[in-house]
């Protein structure tokens, strides 16, 4: 059975990487917040992050 997409509770693919990108970028944060990663690291890890998923308008 397919599943029915209709259904607004549902979240879209896009939704769900979205979310995967920003719970991603949190512990990034959080990585640089604590000095556990540099500047640097950081800025190096959310651009690749950005650029591999797609998510260059959410930055």
């Amino acid at each position: 059975m397919v599943p029915n997409n209709s259904d607004s509770s549902t979240p879209t693919r896009e939704d769900q990487l979205r979310n995967l990108y920003l719970s991603q970028k949190q512990t990034l944060d959080l990585f640089l917040k604590n000095g556990a990663i540099t500047q640097a690291q950081y800025d190096k890890s959310l651009g690749d992050l950005t650029r591999k998923m797609g998510m260059e308008k959410e930055r």
